[in-house]
């Protein structure tokens, strides 16, 4: 499995405050992204997978709703995961 407890305790470790941490913002838009990242490499093999595209485009929609809500209301915190994660808008 490409994503394990492990894997998401160092995402959340990294990004958000702690290990224990998977509320903040930051983690979950870091957790979004290394799961689009991997649905997107899946993509490229298997192009006629479209539940997998479906899961993508939501996950989108997700990571790109909690960096708007980031981007209003703290915008240090906006700047600060977009450029640890080389996201663009």
């Amino acid at each position: 499995m490409y994503l394990t407890t492990e894997k998401k305790q160092e995402i959340f470790k990294k990004h958000g405050k702690s290990e224990k941490d998977t509320g903040s913002a930051e983690g979950q838009i870091a957790l979004f992204s290394f799961r689009i990242n991997h649905l997107t490499e899946h993509l490229k093999a298997n192009k006629k997978d479209f539940g997998t595209q479906r899961s993508l485009i939501r996950l989108v929609g997700k990571r790109r709703s909690l960096l708007d809500y980031l981007q209003k209301t703290e915008i240090a915190r906006y700047r600060a995961i977009v450029k640890e994660l080389d996201l663009r808008k």
